[in-house]
């Protein structure tokens, strides 16, 4: 169902993203789709990936946060025998080298890269160095370092290897985490030298790629009735936090960023520790998120979706 003309439209669209452009171009086009005031999205993808791009229009910005810090699986496809300088087809080859790794030695690694490991970002990321990102020192011709860090490698499966040349992998991550870098880092672990030559996203959180909508098909829709279909509510980026009702009085004191106080009726808090972030909702609609406190709530984010 559509919105009325000149509404304010709130919710997520699930995006799968072409190749070839940015994230920023691809939540522009489908701001302009839905004519929302702003927009933002659940985690970058590179221009040559593709897949699941979480889109949040209007005040579901607010729970990018909440998005960013969900696992993401992607199916990748490495080149086996050359380093680029970006880590990905999109860059310069540096370095060869005739080494090809058969399955059994690259199943037999996997489970090393698997859990809390080391990674250091490619030098071609948006990580800032000085106040400037590192793919612009890059591309200046600068030499950069970046400094390795912790990421989560939740699973990590060899899916196939079509050719001596190339291996796909599916891999379930934490935030943080540099696919280019797993796979320039799976070649040298293997005696060679590797590059990402495909990458598709297929699931970001709760958002997964069977939902998706292709920008092609959604700007065939562009401010129809049927556009709307695709638009999902606020909630769906918050499905993996508690829901707490609240009365029209307490409602109304968060709608105005004060805190409510449940001593009153601290049974409604019963499994709900101390800083936990929890959906209040009034009459089944989403007031704002919000932190338990001292026995009562503290807003950290109230929704105006009047």
């Amino acid at each position: 169902m559509g919105k009325r003309k000149g509404a304010p439209i709130h919710g997520w669209v699930v995006l799968d993203k072409p190749p070839g452009i940015t994230s920023a171009h691809a939540v522009a086009a489908v701001k302009r789709v839905f004519g929302a005031a702003k927009a933002g999205h659940g985690g970058t993808l590179d221009p040559l990936a593709t897949g699941v791009l979480p889109v949040a229009l209007g005040e579901a910005t607010k729970t990018v946060p909440f998005v960013m810090n969900g696992r993401k699986l992607y199916r990748f496809t490495l080149r086996w025998g050359q380093a680029t300088d970006t880590d990905d087809g999109e860059g310069r080859v540096t370095v060869e080298s005739g080494v090809r790794p058969g399955r059994a030695a690259i199943e037999a690694l996997l489970p090393a890269f698997t859990g809390t490991i080391e990674q250091t970002p490619p030098a071609y990321s948006a990580i800032k160095l000085g106040g400037v990102r590192a793919y612009d020192r890059a591309r200046d011709g600068e030499t950069v370092t970046l400094a390795p860090r912790a990421v989560e490698i939740d699973r990590l499966r060899l899916v196939e290897c079509p050719d001596d040349d190339h291996a796909t992998f599916e891999a379930l991550v934490g935030k943080g985490t540099y696919i280019r870098s797993l796979g320039r880092d799976l070649g040298q672990a293997l005696g060679t030298l590797a590059h990402v030559v495909e990458l598709r996203r297929l699931a970001v959180g709760r958002f997964r790629v069977e939902r998706a909508i292709s920008l092609e098909k959604l700007a065939l829709l562009a401010h129809s009735a049927a556009a709307f279909e695709h638009l999902l509510p606020i909630e769906t980026a918050l499905d993996d936090i508690p829901a707490l009702a609240l009365t029209e009085a307490e409602a109304a004191s968060l709608r105005h960023g004060q805190p409510v106080n449940c001593a009153s009726d601290r049974a409604r808090l019963h499994g709900l520790g101390e800083g936990s972030t929890v959906c209040a909702t009034s009459s089944g609609k989403l007031v704002a998120l919000a932190k338990i406190h001292d026995g009562g709530l503290r807003p950290i984010r109230v929704m105006n979706c009047d």
